[in-house]
């Protein structure tokens, strides 16, 4: 099984010097890329003179992180590819569950890892934890993380699962799978760009795994913060697009009416939060949400729509009323 590492980068000089060590030393039989989205720093150079083995695919401009990993791709062949964050530091023997998960489980379309804390390393890392799900509402949400409540890593998901959808900071896919989807949705520029590309993953009759016996350590953040007001507007507005493409219509329009009164709370409490940018980020998202409607719906994929993909009705509900943090307690609940 030939898998392909690819990194997308862009003037990650800093994070290619210091996680592409881990990468190199542990990934003994695949193969290493890095994508560079017109970077201006000193990347090229610094891969070119340290990593002379290292594919480098240099891009016209940065795209993004869906623009970028699509033409990216073209040029890489690879039974497998991953598609790694810059920030990601693996560890020993990191591809060897995925590549038996793989073999074992033939109708796995995508695959990811444990993702755990860089910074505090016994800790699940937001961007993906233990595996995604959404509620009913399209709310995502990890096994590991609920909002900001973060679990320590205990062995409680040292286990192969079927999730809802992996995360891009380290994710495994077949290319004909990718490449039968058409990609990541470049509209979406970053950020739940991979939620999108998993549920339509799943509406085309594919499965998207969990494997916890392969673990990595994100740093998470490099690019942006999840305190930045940008990934506000980001999440927010690429949350109504998956919504909008992925759900039967009769569910996908109430939903969204639902959502929008919702954000409008989530935009009110940053309010009493004084975090008026978070506010503005909100109000912004929802204008190009209605600006690019049309253009949402038309994306919509001619499949069998999933219609029950969550484990609970309402993530929100169950974290800011029932103080829900725990996914065990979530389940069980």
């Amino acid at each position: 099984m030939k898998i392909a590492v690819v990194i997308l980068n862009w003037n990650g000089e800093a994070l290619l010097e210091r996680f592409l060590p881990s990468v190199m030393e542990h990934s003994k039989g695949a193969e290493i890329h890095v994508v560079d989205n017109a970077s201006t720093d000193g990347s090229i150079a610094f891969l070119q003179e340290h990593y002379p083995t290292i594919g480098i695919v240099q891009n016209d401009s940065n795209g993004g992180f869906a623009k970028g990993y699509n033409d990216g791709l073209k040029s890489i062949e690879a039974d497998i590819y991953c598609l790694l964050n810059s920030d990601v530091e693996v560890t020993p023997n990191w591809l060897e569950p995925i590549k038996e998960t793989f073999e074992k489980f033939p109708e796995a379309a995508i695959i990811q890892p444990k993702i755990l804390d860089l910074k505090q390393k016994d800790h699940f890392e937001y961007a993906g934890a233990a595996g995604g799900f959404i509620d009913m509402l399209g709310y995502p949400f990890c096994r590991g993380r609920i909002f900001q409540s973060i679990e320590k890593d205990e062995g409680q998901y040292d286990d192969i699962k079927e999730v809802f959808w992996a995360t891009g900071a380290c994710m495994f896919i077949k290319p004909e799978v990718f490449w039968q989807l058409h990609g990541f949705d470049e509209d979406y520029f970053a950020h739940q760009e991979e939620i999108d590309l998993c549920w339509r993953a799943k509406n085309a009759g594919h499965k998207v795994y969990y494997v916890g016996l392969s673990s990595v350590y994100h740093l998470g953040g490099s690019t942006l913060s999840n305190m930045n007001p940008k990934k506000t507007y980001l999440n927010f507005r690429n949350s109504l697009y998956s919504i909008t493409k992925n759900l039967p219509r009769k569910k996908a329009f109430p939903i969204i009416l639902l959502r929008l009164l919702l954000d409008a709370i989530a935009a009110a409490r940053f309010i009493f939060q004084l975090k008026l940018d978070h506010c503005w980020a909100i109000l912004k998202a929802h204008f190009s949400f209605y600006a690019h409607f049309g253009k949402m719906y038309k994306k919509r994929e001619k499949a069998n729509f999933i219609l029950k993909y969550y484990p609970v009705t309402s993530i929100v509900w169950s974290y800011f009323v029932h103080h829900i943090k725990n996914f065990n307690i979530l389940v069980k609940d």
